[in-house]
């Protein structure tokens, strides 16, 4: 009996082994033929080929960024927070640039429904591009199903400008409004020791206050003030419309609304805002009439969901065009530094204060790189990784290479911090910079815990030991080692930006205490050199350097052998990690608010001091 049982499960076991290896086997090979597939795919495509007289169609998708930050495709099946998707700003430049003096390029066409923004400085740049292109005598189309104020900003610079029939054009202007936490803290019993020096620094308030403070309101409406400005200026210049017709468009909509019968796109089309309202099909058969139909035995012509017309995507023709591009040796290294500063190493996307400053070194000691431009679009973060940073900047000047700064949508804080430590400093007009300022948070959990009747006792052997335990009422002498390391850290950060700019350092303290400025004002006090995109920053490198014909490197950290086959299986696979553009209202707010509480989980300064900005770019 007992040998029968025993026979039993062993023909259990043995099925359950035989179907465990059998499964084994069959993921093994499906992962080969996967990977076999891919190589075939590498060796056996011809690459993409430029057809004459195509047109360049771009289809952002997703917010514009300096560099693609690795998103993990599995956090999709987890139900985790996804990106928006993400364009990079540069390949864009360089797609539109190459277009431009390319005689087999007839015009762009430009469709921005899936664009998410990024950053006004991003679309400026981006816009000024397109004007570029046109200023070659070559036209540029933009249609949108509706379009937000990023979407119509970008295109609003277009030749023509199609809106879908029954879409809309809502131009709202810029805010910043805060959610603040101090009182909800304070009910719960949590108290957040603040340490800080300047009145404009603001990043604290959120948990200190529940209203914005006199100085921060002060701030922000010139700051807001400015950029609208600009806005406003651009769009008007660019549809030749009375600038005061378009702020009444603005400041009343609701009565340019009700004058064309609730038809939001009319409404926009009687404003002068839209040249032509057209369906999908209408736009189709216009685009065919312009550049012809495209042959379908050309190959990487059509485009998912717009076929038809003779086209060219971004992505392959930036393909084609390196690979059709010789080799120049002498070269420029463009470094990114997006996100927030933290220490260590860091995946590419975000900002580590080892990894950056290896990523410097290196290019310092390679012969061909003859010049560094460091592209920064960054509200700061940990100070300890941000002077890091500065230092191997520095060390680069000494050694002979230039090194030229250049802003994107924000360099505040440790972003400016970073930056000074260049030979100049670009930026764009509305580039977000200064936050000049150092602050630290500590909270205290004294009071709920004894809520929960949990309570805590020990003893030290001296004041400091263990007066950084949350768990306990802050030491009065640890307030003010903490207080006086601010004031020493702000002195050094005056000191810095005073030896960087040629000011004394009550000059830099004028300008400083926290505030933000735009690029155009921060050129105005100083704190910026010139005006001018990533471009004029390479071209003003190459002038530094001493070279004219050079190509452009893009070093970057490196992700993990295991997560660049993660994502390689995805992207073969057609899968797609980050499908949430368009989400809704409240899945867009859960997900900023899940990103600002990962990101304060990363910041691990050794010393808890930060120089980070409370600033976005609009």
């Amino acid at each position: 009996m007992i040998g029968k049982f025993f026979g039993f499960i062993g023909r259990v076991l043995g099925a359950a082994w035989r179907w465990l290896d059998a499964v084994r086997r069959t993921l093994v090979n499906l992962v080969f033929l996967l990977l076999l597939g891919v190589v075939l795919a590498i060796f056996l495509h011809p690459g993409p080929q430029v057809p004459e007289g195509a047109a360049l169609l771009l289809k952002p998708r997703g917010a514009l960024v300096e560099q693609s930050s690795f998103d993990d495709p599995l956090s999709v099946l987890r139900g985790s927070r996804a990106s928006e998707g993400q364009i990079v700003m540069a390949d864009l430049l360089e797609a539109i640039a190459a277009a431009r003096d390319d005689a087999r390029i007839s015009m762009l066409v430009l469709e921005t429904d899936e664009l998410q923004g990024g950053g006004l400085s991003k679309l400026a740049e981006l816009r000024q591009a397109l004007q570029d292109f046109r200023a070659a005598g070559k036209p540029v189309l933009v249609r949108g199903e509706r379009f937000t104020q990023a979407q119509y900003y970008l295109g609003s610079v277009a030749d023509e400008i199609h809106l879908a029939p029954d879409g809309f054009l809502l131009l709202r202007g810029l805010a910043r409004y805060v959610t603040y936490f101090g009182d909800a803290l304070e009910r719960l019993g949590i108290k957040v020791h603040v340490f800080r020096v300047g009145e404009y620094k603001s990043f604290s308030e959120p948990f200190t206050r529940r209203d914005m403070s006199d100085e921060d309101r002060e701030a922000t409406r010139d700051l807001l003030d400015g950029l609208w400005d600009v806005v406003r200026a651009d769009i008007a210049t660019a549809r030749k419309l009375d600038a005061a017709a378009l702020e009444r468009y603005i400041a009343d909509y609701p009565a340019a609304l009700a004058a064309a019968g609730g038809d939001a796109a009319r409404a926009a089309l009687d404003a002068g805002l839209v040249d032509r309202l057209s369906t999908r099909d209408e736009w189709r058969k216009l685009l065919i009439e312009r550049v012809g139909e495209a042959d379908a035995l050309a190959g990487n012509l059509l485009d998912a969901g717009n076929g038809g017309f003779r086209q060219i995507g971004a992505a392959a023709y930036l393909a084609a065009v390196r690979a059709e591009r010789p080799g120049e040796g002498e070269r420029i290294a463009v470094l990114v530094a997006q996100g927030a500063i933290v220490d260590g190493e860091q995946p590419p996307g975000a900002v580590g204060g080892d990894t950056l400053a290896r990523l410097i070194r290196e290019a310092r000691e390679d012969d061909s790189v003859k010049a560094v431009v460091l592209r920064i679009d960054s509200p700061g973060g940990s100070a300890w990784a941000s002077e890091l940073i500065r230092r191997e900047l520095e060390l680069t000047r000494q050694a002979g290479k230039p090194v030229v700064a250049s802003m994107s949508s924000v360099a505040a804080s440790g972003g400016y911090w970073i930056a000074a430590g260049a030979d100049e400093i670009w930026a764009s007009p509305v580039s977000l910079t200064g936050s000049i300022g150092i602050f630290a948070l500590f909270p205290e959990f004294t009071e709920p815990l004894e809520r929960l009747g949990v309570t805590v006792d020990g003893v030290g052997t001296g004041p400091l030991a263990g007066a950084f335990d949350p768990r306990r009422p802050m030491e009065p002498a640890a307030a003010q080692a903490l207080q006086l390391g601010i004031e020493h850290g702000y002195r050094r950060f005056l000191q810095t930006v005073a030896d960087a700019r040629g000011m004394s350092v009550d000059e830099v303290n004028t300008v400083a205490r926290g505030r933000v400025w735009t690029g155009t004002t921060a050129a105005e006090l100083g704190l910026v050199d010139q005006l001018g995109g990533l471009d004029a920053a390479v071209q003003a490198a190459a002038g530094r350097a001493g070279i004219e014909r050079f190509e452009l490197s893009w070093p970057a950290a490196q992700l993990s052998p295991a997560r660049r086959l993660l994502r390689s299986l995805f992207e073969t696979a057609g899968l797609d990690p980050a499908p949430t553009v368009g989400s809704s209202l409240l899945a867009q707010l859960l997900g900023k608010l899940e990103g600002a509480a990962a990101d304060l989980l990363r910041w691990n300064d050794r010393d808890h001091l930060y120089a980070h900005c409370l600033c976005e770019a609009p």
